[in-house]
């Protein structure tokens, strides 16, 4: 799957749950967010990260309408992953050398795949993942493990059966209690 048609999948599911969201004001997993925030948080960070390395913008959004905020950024998202820029060569000092569609589909579509469950759980939706797609992060999370952590951007770890389904230990490496219940 290329960039462009994987983000279209994972954007679709969480869209799919934005507009299932009756309250936006709901607890989410993450510490101290509701169900707003989980929004603000994928809508705000691509477009900051994108401008702080010269990249191609996204454009601002407004937060007052958390789901008409990420239509719009999902879309522009999209248009970024099926146009030319998708190939510019981005030399990150942090991430290496890779494709502008590569780079997005390693931190932003993996990170909305990740914060659908957040979503799904805080408002009472089907909370279920891909599992192809969470054996395939936490294959890639386990071996940069302490770089993720000292990031500030994954809580420590919860501690999950070792029998546990793939999800459940994807969400538990990441810093999520699988069985939070708002």
């Amino acid at each position: 799957m290329t960039p462009a048609e994987h983000h279209r999948a994972v954007a679709g599911v969480f869209t799919a749950k934005v507009l299932g969201t009756t309250d936006w004001d709901a607890p989410a997993p993450v510490d101290g967010w509701r169900a707003r925030d989980v929004v603000g948080h994928l809508v705000t960070w691509l477009p900051e990260f994108l401008d702080s390395r010269g990249l191609p913008g996204l454009g601002p959004v407004d937060l007052a309408d958390p789901a008409a905020a990420w239509q719009a950024h999902a879309a522009a998202v999209q248009a970024l992953l099926d146009g030319p820029d998708a190939g510019v060569l981005v030399d990150d000092p942090y991430l290496g050398g890779r494709s502008l569609g590569d780079l997005v589909e390693m931190i932003y579509t993996a990170d909305v795949f990740m914060h659908t469950w957040d979503l799904a759980r805080a408002t009472g939706q089907d909370d279920t993942l891909d599992p192809a797609t969470c054996a395939a992060l936490l294959e890639g999370m386990v071996p940069i493990e302490e770089a993720m952590r000292s990031s500030g951007q994954y809580g420590a770890r919860v501690e999950v059966p070792a029998d546990a389904d793939v999800q459940t230990r994807m969400l538990g490496f990441i810093g999520r209690d699988p069985g939070w219940r708002r």
